[in-house]
């Protein structure tokens, strides 16, 4: 035995490869710091961990690890790697720890991950990641850590973490979001950490948060957030939040009312001179106010006075008035902190009794500047024209809430680093061409709740980088014809809740970098066959809300990306041939809920099939629709509220929903005696011709509720909340 266990050591020795290390009773290989330009061949089949830190595969080819089935921890640091093909890791059934951190990959394609089912630590710091397909994360259904840091993210769509069914912690902090999607977290039934710390977020990104109803801690300390809102979070199970080293200058009273078990309030190191009594937050034991220019006046007597009596512990000391300087918020009594002749600071960096010093930062009277996040805000200051003389190097610029009525030209002189610019609900009736003149670093405009009706291109003049526009709830009748032209770097265009009556063909000039258009809450009956040709970029539209009584297919051709349409709560009744085959070979998510959509033709879907990932039809009045056979990668199909006909010209969506593992909600609106079953369970097929033949996994109506419970085979992908989970119907 002695003898043969030595044979078998040695064979196993002279299989390692030349570069590496392998030590066979750990089962463990080590390949460090080498010029390794390929993943090894000759690894030894029973590897259980894999160290190849600092070699240089540059990629990551299909099928890379199949001589090494066993492994359960892969370390592929600072390999150099820009690519992972589709199947790189496939067959690493049983791996459960990957790190790829301090790489250059830019982009998670779909099947980037394919087969990691069993992956528990996937972590992808330090890379170049912009971008994530939706479906990326579909087949890592044991995923506990995913480990996103310093990566340069700066949008996250709806559904992105999809199929993380028990995500504990997500790590998104030090890229550059901006930007979340409403339901961008809304697939993460289990994730109990996020962190969102060091981005850019200019506000507290409540809807989305919103979906997180199980997390308990939340960091988004270090982003330029300016203001929390009233109930601006909702997050029932949350117990720490972390604020810190933001812009914050004022707190609503009941911002986390809708946060009951909030325990940890972490506001240090921002621009507060204050708090009002956080009444909504019951259960606050603690409050850190460190850092901030605290003044100690009457003013902060029923914050105080509320600290007391909710038994809540404060961190924080006085900066103003000179006489309680440095005192600790604890340390206070009630007559000491008086009211007097104290006027406010004009910028974070003055305190309130003193002089502005000689050669400190400039800053519009009224307006407060932050040297540290380079950002200036005259919110809500009732200011009749837009204020000048802001720092130079400014690179967030807040002037909602004031009356502005114009921006006449030239508006912001000397302000050539700015890159998000905040004028909503202003009361803007007119962009005067020149407008934006010298903003050559403009990403985020902001134009949302004024009354805009029409805007010309000249009024972007000056302003080539504008990435995202929001023109939502303004007066336009129809899209400002040609006014984009200008803006050869357009990605996101928001004309939501206006009144525009249709796409006209020349609207969408110029605009051939868009990928988001948002048209929801319009009037729009008409699109233009070539309304949309400009924009051969375009992956998602929206538009929900508006008249069409047709799916506009003749104006969906040329647009080779499109991966969601939405055409909710259109009255759009009966649905033709081939309707969406302009779109079939990219469409990934299709809405056609709350329609009253009475009919839809046999061969509606021709073209659509294994890409589809979603379909909503719930809502509707239709009694069957067409086969779907072919859609094998539904995540999520909605049914709800749908009056099907439950007769034998139904048995074959009967069998296919049957098949499926997805809950649909399908219920029998017809005839009397199914009326309200589900589709599954209806017996009104028992007498079907063909009912006995094919049987196997069919469910049998008249077996008890033991032999039909839920199906507990897990599969890749998740529901919205909106949606149904992947759960047996």
């Amino acid at each position: 035995l002695l003898l043969l266990t030595a044979a078998l050591g040695a064979t196993a020795a002279a299989r390692c490869p030349a570069p590496c290390v392998c030590d066979n009773l750990r089962a463990h290989v080590m390949c460090l710091n080498g010029s390794l330009m390929a993943i090894p061949d000759t690894i030894p089949e029973l590897t259980k961990k894999l160290d190849l830190r600092g070699n240089s595969f540059m990629v990551i080819p299909a099928g890379a690890f199949l001589a090494t089935p066993y492994l359960t921890h892969l370390d592929l640091q600072r390999c150099k790697v820009e690519r992972l093909e589709e199947g790189a890791f496939r067959g690493l059934g049983r791996l459960v720890y990957l790190n790829l951190a301090s790489n250059s990959i830019a982009l998670l394609y779909q099947e980037s991950l394919d087969g990691l089912f069993s992956l528990q630590q996937l972590i992808l710091e330090g890379n170049r990641i912009e971008e994530i397909q939706l479906g990326a994360f579909g087949h890592l259904g044991s995923l506990t850590v995913l480990d996103l840091r310093a990566n340069a993210l700066v949008y996250l769509p709806d559904l992105v973490f999809q199929g993380l069914q028990v995500l504990r912690w997500l790590r998104l902090s030090h890229n550059a979001l901006h930007v979340l999607g409403s339901e961008a977290f809304a697939a993460l039934p289990a994730l109990r950490r996020l962190s969102l710390d060091h981005n850019e977020l200019q506000a507290l990104p409540g809807e989305a948060l919103a979906r997180l109803g199980g997390a308990t801690r939340l960091d988004l300390g270090h982003n330029p957030i300016t203001y929390v809102a009233e109930e601006a979070l909702a997050m029932a199970s949350l117990r720490h939040l972390f604020l810190d080293h933001a812009s914050l200058q004022d707190v609503a009273p009941d911002a986390f009312a809708r946060s009951p078990q909030l325990r940890v309030l972490d506001l240090r190191e921002n621009q507060l001179q204050g708090l009002p009594p956080l009444a909504g937050a019951g259960g606050l034991a603690r409050v850190s106010l460190d850092g901030n220019p605290l003044l100690c006046s009457c003013l902060l007597r029923p914050f105080h006075k509320w600290l007391a009596r909710a038994r809540v512990q404060a961190e924080g000391a006085c900066a103003a008035p000179p006489a309680l300087r440095g005192r600790s918020l604890d340390s206070l009594k009630p007559p000491e902190m008086r009211c007097g002749r104290l006027r406010p600071p004009s910028s974070p960096t003055t305190l309130p009794d003193q002089p502005r010093a000689a050669g400190s930062r400039q800053c519009p009277r009224g307006c407060v500047c932050s040297p540290d996040f380079q950002h200036g805000s005259c919110e809500n200051r009732d200011l009749q024209e837009i204020p000048r003389d802001f720092p130079g190097d400014t690179r967030l610029l807040d002037l909602r809430r004031n009356p502005f009525r114009t921006v006449p030209p030239d508006a912001f002189p000397g302000l050539k680093e700015l890159v998000s610019l905040h004028l909503q609900s202003c009361s803007i009736r007119a962009l005067h061409p020149g407008a934006l003149r010298g903003l050559e670093s403009l990403v985020y405009l902001y134009l949302t709740d004024n009354h805009l009706s029409t805007l010309a291109a000249a009024a972007f003049e000056g302003a080539p980088q504008l990435a995202y526009l929001d023109l939502d709830h303004n007066a336009f009748t129809h899209v400002p014809a040609g006014a984009f032209r200008l803006l050869p770097n357009l990605i996101s265009l928001h004309l939501q809740h206006n009144a525009i009556g249709e796409l006209a063909e020349g609207d969408l000039a110029g605009a051939r970098g868009l990928h988001w258009l948002y048209l929801a809450g319009n009037a729009i009956r008409h699109i233009a066959p070539a309304a949309l040709a400009p924009t051969k970029m375009l992956e998602k539209l929206q538009l929900e809300g508006n008249h069409l009584s047709e799916v506009p297919t003749a104006a969906l051709w040329g647009l080779p990306a499109l991966s969601e349409l939405k055409l909710s709560r259109n009255p759009i009744k009966h649905m033709g041939d081939s309707v969406f085959l302009p779109v079939a070979s990219s469409l990934q998510h299709l809405y056609l809920d709350n329609m009253g959509l009475e009919w839809i033709s046999p061969h509606a879907f021709t073209g659509l099939g294994p890409k589809i990932r979603s379909l909503y039809l719930e809502s509707n009045k239709m009694s069957n629709i067409p086969n779907m056979s072919n859609f094998t990668g539904l995540e999520i199909l909605n049914l709800q509220d749908v009056p099907f006909h439950c007769d034998c010209e139904l048995l074959p969506l009967r069998r296919w929903i049957n098949k499926l593992n997805l809950r649909v909600g399908a219920t029998c609106g017809s005839p009397a005696e199914a009326r309200g079953l589900k589709v599954k369970l209806s017996t009104t097929f028992l007498t079907c011709p063909g009912w006995g033949r094919g049987k196997a996994g069919e469910t049998n109506p008249n077996k008890t509720k033991a032999a039909s419970k839920p199906s507990k085979k897990k599969r890749s992908g998740k529901s919205p909340a909106r949606g149904f989970s992947k759960s047996r119907a």
